[in-house]
């Protein structure tokens, strides 16, 4: 197999914010005084060099900096960090860097000086437009400083900017999820990340779950803000991802490449070329254990069988509003596409998937019923 078609991303994670939002459940912690920048960075290129071996002559395909709230972290961090990595990995100045950035933590000096590091792509978390809405999510952000964060984010010179929003709101009627929308674009951002606001475990709203509207009003309300995206030129190209210029490290992610993943709790998926054998490998949790942690207790790990490649593959590219080419099935899992020729052709049969020559693609009726469609691989 030509293993080494595979891209190679990098996954770096920044585990602290101002405040737990009710809704998150990623891996993040509330600062508490001055954050470990020096520590941290000295922890996560240990953590890179026991990844290394998964490298293997690829250069890096793109890096997304996530978190928590990364943008608390300095752009003189950041400057340190990315001259220690290049001294392990061949990054190119040309790649996609996207540094997440929360309206309330970013001032304006900081974009300048992300922009002047190498970042080149600013994902803003704004949620929503509307101060009310704001408020019930938790975020410490108004809608003067989320417009304010993307000018000063375009002033400092980033032509590629990402504004994350959420419906299915409490309260959310389809008028306000448009004029979240509306305001988004008016601003003319290059992608808009558009998600619904799930109750996860391990959240405040999962224990204490705000009234959502009911799953036919959020039909209507995705239906009614897909319309206005289309109109107004972003294309979908994944289930909640909407863009003028798509992120090369999400498509990355939904066409099962590969990603190092350094930072507390951050997850990686890695191909050994020479067994063959796909890893999935995540990070202790925590901070404190991360920043004290060693090769022992640093990660786990796990390799995905064979009868879990189908799945796992298609829990991603199904996502993607594109055909995916047959050859990308093959080379990104190993095995054979006639191995799944069952569960193809029920999936055909179901309405859920069309099956050219080279490659397939989800119908309509696929995206509708996806978790439905997934069963089928299991």
């Amino acid at each position: 197999m030509k293993f080494d078609q595979i891209p190679l991303s990098l996954y770096i994670h920044i585990p602290w914010c101002v405040k737990k939002c009710p809704y998150c459940d990623f891996n993040s912690h509330a600062a508490t005084g001055e954050l470990p920048e020096k520590a941290y960075i000295d922890q996560l290129l240990f953590d890179l060099e026991t990844q290394l071996s998964f490298v293997q002559n690829r250069a890096i395909h793109s890096i997304f900096i996530g978190g928590g709230t990364p943008s608390l972290f300095s752009p003189e961090a950041y400057e340190k960090l990315f001259a220690r990595l290049r001294d392990h990995l061949d990054i190119s100045n040309q790649i996609e860097i996207t540094l997440e950035a929360n309206p309330g933590t970013t001032e304006a000096s900081r974009f300048k000086g992300y922009f002047d590091v190498g970042i080149n792509r600013i994902s803003l978390g704004v949620q929503s437009f509307q101060d009310e809405k704001l408020k019930v999510l938790g975020r410490i952000h108004d809608n003067n400083q989320a417009k304010n964060a993307f000018h000063e984010a375009r002033r400092a010179g980033f032509q590629n900017i990402n504004i994350d929003l959420m419906f299915g709101l409490p309260n959310q009627t389809i008028d306000d999820a448009l004029f979240d929308l509306q305001t988004a674009i008016d601003l003319s951002p290059n992608h808009i990340s558009w998600y619904q606001l799930t109750l996860e475990p391990n959240t405040f709203f999962y224990r204490f779950p705000p009234k959502l509207p009911d799953d036919d009003y959020r039909f209507e309300i995705q239906n009614a803000g897909q319309k206005l995206l289309h109109e107004n030129n972003f294309e979908q190209y994944e289930i909640s991802a909407y863009a003028k210029i798509k992120s090369q490290h999400n498509l990355n992610y939904w066409l099962f490449g590969d990603y190092l993943a350094i930072g507390a709790g951050a997850h990686a998926k890695l191909t050994d070329f020479n067994s063959g054998k796909i890893m999935r490998r995540w990070n202790t949790k925590h901070p404190k254990q991360y920043l004290s942690a060693n090769k022992n207790n640093l990660f786990e790990t796990k390799i995905i069988l064979e009868k879990e490649l189908p799945l796992e593959f298609m829990m991603n590219a199904l996502r993607l509003m594109q055909p995916i080419a047959i050859e990308m099935f093959e080379v990104r899992t190993g095995l054979k596409f006639s191995v799944i020729e069952k569960e193809i052709a029920k999936a055909i049969e179901m309405g859920f998937l069309k099956l050219e020559k080279n490659y397939f693609q989800v119908t309509k009726k696929g995206y509708l019923f996806l978790n439905e469609f997934l069963e089928i691989f299991l």
